[in-house]
């Protein structure tokens, strides 16, 4: 966007990346009300969110929806129609849009189109819930959702178990209890720090800090509420960090096992020794084992 004459003129063939709020109309700007005021139309997962946001602005505007179930179709619509010379402003349900977020195949399909994109900053709740965490912040990786499919979800957790930075993860009120579970039985304690932040900057926010078993606890007796979005800041383990330059650095997990099995130790026990020595849980090696194994068997 640009100013002509003290007024905001919108980029035509421009894709604006707009976060709104998640929770509180107050947080939006004013920059973000001028865009949407400005662009041809504008993308959004649910066009029923989208459009209430819009009216509680005082705005009318095209909506063109563009979520999980639709988003390659849709991106290659919306792509076409900046092409043309058309401004198009993408909006999430709450919060910044392409984090997490069907938008990062739109985002990603013009970068390769090279359609100019903006992006305006403005609130994300992973952020939101880390600088009231009183973790650690000067280092942090953001995890999202965690797999629903068990295998996927173990690897992830066991890479979590090692992780030295505080993780930022989104969860789902029917999973946390599961989660908080999942996060004492990989890592095999109780009393690491855990920050759970539920509808954030909303009426009936509630922020708890505790450690995942009182955590676990209070969630089992009803003292976190099962309702709303959750947003989760775990703190990195205190334990030491692998040993670098290892001499199986360079080694896929197979071989990694193939070299124990060669100095005579049994696969089971070759397994073990891997999975310690890459600090991971020996499920991941053994289904990394098996199905390298069933690969080749099969070519």
């Amino acid at each position: 966007m640009r100013i002509e004459n003290g007024e905001f003129k919108e980029q035509t063939g421009t894709l604006y990346i707009v976060p709104t709020p998640i929770g509180n109309m107050g947080d939006i700007s004013g920059r973000v009300k001028d865009t949407l005021e400005s662009v041809d139309f504008v993308a959004c997962e649910d066009t029923r969110v989208g459009g209430r946001l819009l009216f509680l602005l005082g705005i009318k505007k095209e909506l063109v929806s563009h979520h999980d179930h639709n988003k390659k179709q849709s991106a290659l619509r919306i792509r076409d129609r900046l092409l043309k010379g058309e401004s198009c402003a993408l909006i999430s349900d709450a919060g910044t849009p392409a984090v997490s977020d069907p938008g990062e195949l739109l985002v990603d399909l013009c970068i390769a189109s090279d359609v100019k994109i903006i992006p305006l900053p403005g609130p994300c709740a992973a952020v939101c819930a880390l600088s009231a965490s009183g973790l650690p912040s000067g280092r942090f990786v953001f995890e999202g959702f965690l797999p629903e499919k068990a295998k996927e979800r173990k690897k992830r957790l066991a890479v979590l178990s090692r992780e030295t930075r505080s993780a930022i993860l989104y969860c789902a009120p029917h999973d946390l209890i599961t989660l908080l579970s999942d996060f004492i039985s990989t890592f095999k304690e109780s009393k690491r720090r855990v920050f759970i932040a539920r509808e954030l900057t909303k009426l009936n926010e509630q922020l708890v800090r505790t450690t995942l078993g009182k955590a676990l606890e209070t969630a089992e007796n009803g003292g976190i509420t099962m309702k709303g979005e959750f947003v989760i800041v775990l703190e990195g383990t205190t334990e030491e960090p692998l040993k670098e330059n290892t001499f199986w650095d360079d080694m896929d997990i197979p071989t990694h096992v193939a070299h124990y099995t060669a100095l005579g130790l049994s696969q089971m026990d070759a397994i073990k020794k891997a999975a310690k020595d890459r600090g991971v849980a020996k499920a991941v090696v053994y289904d990394e084992v098996v199905g390298h194994r069933y690969k080749e068997e099969n070519n």
